[in-house]
């Protein structure tokens, strides 16, 4: 299982994070291939169903990125990303999904650098807990 690879969707914030992916990407900046971005207006409208469908579909992890709480272009919308999945992170564990398959992060449309090293460690830490199991557990949705 050497040369398995981790699928991770990756859903970045319009303003910041996909900014700093653009970036990354202009300056040439190297990190694994393993992540398909998906940009979205606000990490804050980020609904927990689009976790679960991804990994429904496949996706060995799932990796949502903002901006800094502060600094958001919709004022509180960062906050309210921050509070729901806090509690979203607990509920897949229920679901049959390791917690270690989610990840969270901030980064600004300057930190390019930034960018490129938590690609690096959500890739690795997917990668260490090897391929998910198809579905999630019976019994959640009914």
């Amino acid at each position: 299982m050497e040369d398995w690879e981790p699928r991770i969707v990756c859903f970045l914030c319009n303003w910041c994070s996909y900014g700093a992916a653009d970036l990354a990407g202009v300056s040439r900046m190297q990190y694994p291939a393993n992540v398909r971005a998906i940009r979205i207006p606000c990490a804050g409208r980020m609904s927990p169903k689009f976790i679960l469908a991804a990994f429904m579909k496949g996706a060995d992890g799932v990796w949502v990125s903002g901006c800094h709480p502060g600094d958001c272009h919709y004022l509180e919308g960062n906050y309210y990303a921050r509070r729901k999945f806090a509690l979203f992170k607990n509920l897949i564990e229920y679901m049959g999904i390791e917690p270690g398959r989610l990840h969270f992060s901030w980064i600004s449309s300057a930190e390019s650098t930034k960018f490129t090293s938590v690609v690096k460690k959500v890739t690795l830490a997917v990668k260490e807990l090897g391929p998910r199991k198809q579905g999630i557990k019976r019994g959640v949705y009914g």
